[in-house]
């Protein structure tokens, strides 16, 4: 357990503390897990309303000056070529094994890259960058800017009560606006399956912004069990759980992120490997599991076929409440993978009925205009 005294605190803390947040250590931070309401209740807002996430301990980062898009093509698989102004897309570094070292959200801001990365890879991000970037290109941390996601079906009335135009914004668009006298940068886009928005805000700003947020009845605030839990239900991954520099974006299920002209060309860390997977198909892949009990199965738990053989494991897993029961993912082999694939995982050495079911659990619901 990282001791408090050492942890970072995000511009939101104060905040946090005010609306009764319970602070745990995360990624080297002291951030809210749920506030008074409970889990449950927050996850279940964000579904029907609007939730507000705390994200400030995400990695914001500029690059600029150069061929800022073929210096980035060549440390990621995903097409920036083709990324259009003001729009993002999502990605990820990948090692010489295809391994992935962490995913990201890319944005063209016109001049520039905006990347934002996880909390946890961040400073490894950094160094990443500095040792393979040519020297005209700059990267820029931003360590003084919060970020606040503003997700769920009402976010985008609620922001549009302080800039209008943002409601014309579709998924993985970006603009600049003006929110509460604040000069911000917004994404549509979020991590719970939801509509919404990352708004990326000055830090001496954050909370005066939040504040006027939380003013609207349709929000509440949200920490992260529920954040984890809405992503669980959209099927999306965890950098350290479900996809590390253990599995590859094609096991992962992310060939979706790989642009054609990535794939002919290839030219980025493990394009080789990834290529390869892609034409012949790799021996693992990431997949929904469904117990067929009401028991949650964790990360970590192995999964095996009819005949008793470990074929996968649990990369994360927990209770849906928009599902209404336990949902999990993993990896399994090929062979297994496809939907209604019966399987057993092992709780406590005795083995549970589960099935291999499609992703997502819950629909998405990505305002894609």
């Amino acid at each position: 357990m990282e001791n408090s005294a050492d942890l970072k605190r995000t511009p939101l803390h104060a905040l946090h503390r005010e609306l009764g947040a319970k602070m745990v250590p995360f990624a080297g931070y002291e951030m809210p897990v749920q506030y008074p309401a409970g889990i449950l209740a927050e996850h279940q807002h964000t579904r029907k309303a609007a939730g507000l996430f705390d994200v400030s301990h995400m990695g914001q980062m500029r690059l600029s000056g150069g061929d800022t898009v073929a210096a980035l093509e060549r440390l990621v698989p995903g097409d920036i070529a083709g990324l259009a102004p003001m729009r993002q897309r999502y990605t990820q570094f990948t090692d010489d094994d295809a391994g992935i070292l962490d995913d990201l959200m890319v944005a063209n801001g016109g001049d520039h890259l905006a990347l934002v990365v996880n909390a946890a890879c961040k400073e490894q991000d950094a160094e990443h960058l500095r040792t393979y970037l040519p020297p005209e290109v700059k990267l820029e941390r931003f360590e003084d800017r919060g970020l606040l996601a503003l997700q769920g079906p009402a976010a985008a009335a609620v922001l549009a009560k302080l800039a209008p135009e943002v409601a014309a914004m579709k998924f993985m668009s970006v603009a600049n606006a003006t929110l509460a006298g604040i000069p911000c940068t917004l994404t549509r886009s979020g991590y719970t399956g939801e509509d919404g928005y990352e708004i990326s805000v000055p830090g001496d700003a954050a909370e005066k912004l939040a504040r006027r947020l939380l003013e609207d009845p349709a929000v509440k605030p949200i920490g992260l069990g529920a954040r984890d839990s809405l992503r669980l239900e959209a099927g999306l991954c965890l950098y350290g759980h479900d996809i590390d520099r253990s599995t590859t974006p094609v096991e992962a299920d992310l060939v979706w992120s790989i642009g054609k002209r990535r794939r002919e060309q290839g030219r980025f860390p493990g394009a080789a490997k990834i290529v390869d997977q892609i034409a012949n198909g790799p021996t693992r892949k990431r997949v929904g599991i469904l117990p067929d009990g009401r028991a949650p199965i964790r990360e970590g738990t192995e999964l095996q076929d009819a005949s008793g053989r470990q074929i996968g494991k649990i990369t994360s897993g927990g209770f849906g409440p928009s599902f209404g029961g336990p949902i999990a993912m993993g990896y399994v082999e090929m062979a297994q993978a496809a939907p209604g694939t019966a399987l057993s995982a092992i709780l406590r050495g005795t083995p549970q009925p589960v099935k291999v079911a499609p992703l997502p659990f819950v629909k998405t619901n990505y305002h894609r205009g």
